[in-house]
């Protein structure tokens, strides 16, 4: 016989978020958003395969970091090489034949270092001339490299692990699958992202490439989201990780929040949208980003 009272029990965080019956593949998942991302879903109970080019990074960071109920399993692959990702899923399907319920493609790289501010310095931008000879320092080569990696992996990665996905999500009732891409503010901003022209328009190519991914999946029962963070600390963006493979930002930001994100913050994100309150969530753009997108020229 009811009491009366509604049973609220889906509404605790327990449920919105579990990822204990979760498996995932977490590309660049050895160091920052990564790293982040991965211990989010190791802390509740996913089983999560993390890919790196350096494997004595993973072997580092499953070392420091494999804590919880969930569990990390390293494996050395090259997302940037379209036979590496191949032999990644053929690998993957070996070891879970049920399929997996989430990839996280959040390898990503930055080549601008002949054109970024902060390494070669800002041009007299009033300077015609001077913008000129200072961006057609970046060279070709830059620039295939970092859409190989930033855009075009999260293409091959995706269409390659589909089927693996879509059989992963039947195992649980009331939830699907799901691809998560790291992008970044950077590729909806204005202005060239502190002289990183093809970093900032690598990640809007991401970011546009997830959507159309969203509708060309919509029939198969995968998802797929974004997360465009700002500033967070990550070998990218100090230059270095720890022992623990952590990189630290110690200063202010001038986005509303004041400083940079934390690992909570990506938590909090990354859980939001493999739990199973996030299955209706799909070709979404989330910012975490603490405000920049307020205060700084945006397109969004």
């Amino acid at each position: 016989m009811s009491d009366g009272k509604s049973n609220t029990e889906s509404l605790t965080s327990s449920k919105l978020f579990d990822v204990s019956h979760v498996t995932a593949i977490v590309t660049g998942g050895g160091t920052g958003i990564g790293l982040m991302i991965t211990q989010a879903l190791v802390a509740n109970g996913a089983k999560v395969y993390i890919t790196s080019r350096r494997g004595d990074v993973l072997k580092q960071s499953d070392k420091q970091h494999d804590s919880g109920s969930g569990e990390i399993i390293p494996i050395t692959s090259d997302v940037s090489d379209k036979k590496d990702i191949l032999n990644l899923v053929e690998e993957i399907s070996k070891k879970e034949p049920d399929g997996i319920q989430l990839l996280v493609n959040n390898a990503g790289i930055a080549r601008d270092q002949n054109t970024q501010f902060s390494e070669a310095g800002e041009p007299d931008m009033s300077s015609p001339t001077a913008i000129s000879e200072h961006f057609l320092k970046s060279t070709p080569e830059s620039w295939e490299d970092t859409f190989r990696t930033n855009t075009t992996a999260i293409f091959y990665t995706s269409m390659a692990f589909l089927p693996l996905l879509a059989k992963g999500g039947k195992k649980t009732p009331g939830y699907t699958s799901s691809i998560i891409n790291v992008t970044s503010i950077s590729g909806a901003m204005k202005g060239s992202s502190g002289g990183q022209f093809a970093y900032g328009t690598s990640k809007a190519g991401a970011t546009h490439l997830s959507r159309a991914l969203a509708a060309t999946f919509a029939k198969t029962g995968v998802r797929v989201n974004v997360i465009a963070p700002g500033l967070f600390p990550s070998e990218m963006t100090t230059g270095e990780s720890g022992e623990d493979n952590k990189s630290v930002i110690n200063k202010e930001l001038s986005n509303p929040a004041g400083r940079p994100g934390k690992d909570t913050d990506m938590a909090a994100t990354v859980l939001m949208l493999a739990g199973k309150g996030g299955v209706f969530y799909n070709e979404q753009i989330m910012y975490p980003d603490g405000g920049s997108t307020l205060v700084l020229p945006a397109t969004n």
